[in-house]
């Protein structure tokens, strides 16, 4: 299967520098892009002295993840696209697994390797681990990491398995369903957008799985720390964002109700962790949510499937009453 793998770049030259030779080194038969979201570093200049085999889309503004990529995959033709974070090293034959299990499976309509952390390279890392879900009020989880418990890897999730979400920070997946699902929703600008992706291919019918067989390492944060308030406040308005979107009549309205709820409790554990920028985040994301409800509620997805998106029902109960942080006790 013809591959396009897509990294995002913006202001990045030393992740490029760092990383971009592993996806060379790695990647053979794919056709490597670099989509520029207006970098003001000479990031693209690196690349075109370095490495004239790879070809370089310029976007015209810094749009975020969901907007760059949108315009960038415009100039995509590969039936598979790999949307690659520039910060993430592959290993090689990373993308043999991945390629043989779109061949193998035509209800496939993305999927992620396991994702471990560049820093610590036995450990699960943040943004995907081996495979994303979420529960029923929104809230994501992974096979690996569970809020801010992140497992060892020790081989305990090595079998493929069927998904909710898969991490954009190498989220594979066929362009023909990217386009029929609608692409990445700008408005989210970064972070949770992949969740909103993935939450409308469940609507179609389609599915997402986690190949573990494939390995690569993410350094996270590239963009923004986990621990940066600007983080705190895209996670907490992407999540109401998706709920609205994606949940039809009473039951959306009960279940973003009890989410703020939920998010009024995190805003009282930052206040008395003394973590006010976090707690002003929270602040702003609802503000900016009661903003766009109208917008956000009325783009629901074109098809429609009334079922079962959660396996637990609250990840937060688990994890802070029960005591539970790992994926495997759930």
């Amino acid at each position: 299967m013809k591959t396009a793998v897509v990294i995002l770049n913006w202001n990045g030259k030393s992740l490029l520098e760092t990383y971009l030779p592993s996806v060379m080194a790695h990647s053979e038969g794919a056709h490597i892009y670099v989509a520029d979201n207006a970098s003001t570093d000479d990031s693209v200049a690196f690349v075109k002295d370095h490495y004239p085999q790879i070809t370089i889309i310029q976007n015209k503004t810094n749009s975020g993840y969901a907007g760059g990529y949108n315009e960038a995959l415009k100039q995509v033709d590969e039936p598979l696209w790999v949307l690659l974070n520039s910060d993430v090293e592959v290993t090689p034959a990373w993308l043999e697994p991945m390629q043989a299990a779109f061949n193998d499976y035509s209800d496939l309509a993305a999927a992620q390797p396991k994702i471990l952390d560049h820093k610590h390279p036995k450990q699960f890392e943040y943004a995907g681990a081996a495979g994303g879900f979420i529960d029923k009020y929104g809230y994501p989880y992974c096979r690996g990491r569970i809020f801010d418990s992140l497992e060892e890897d020790k081989g305990q999730y090595q079998e493929p398995l069927d998904i909710f979400w898969a991490s954009g920070a190498c989220l594979f997946i066929r362009k023909d369903d990217f386009i029929a699902a609608g692409g990445l929703d700008e408005r989210f600008f970064a972070h949770m957008e992949e969740i909103d992706l993935c939450w409308r291919l469940f609507h179609m019918g389609r599915t997402v799985k986690c190949i573990p067989q494939a390995v690569v390492y993410h350094l996270g944060g590239g963009t923004l720390p986990s621990m940066h308030p600007q983080k705190t406040y895209y996670n907490f308005r992407n999540s109401l964002y998706c709920l609205a979107k994606n949940l039809k009549g009473f039951t959306a309205m009960r279940r973003i109700f009890i989410r703020m709820l939920l998010d009024g409790v995190a805003g009282l554990r930052f206040l008395l962790q003394g973590k006010f920028a976090h707690l002003s985040a929270i602040l702003r994301a609802h503000l900016d949510f009661y903003r766009n409800y109208s917008s956000i509620s009325k783009s629901k997805p074109a098809h429609y499937r009334d079922e079962k998106y959660y396996t637990h029902s609250s990840i937060v109960w688990k994890y802070f009453v029960a005591g539970i942080r790992s994926f495997g006790k759930l």
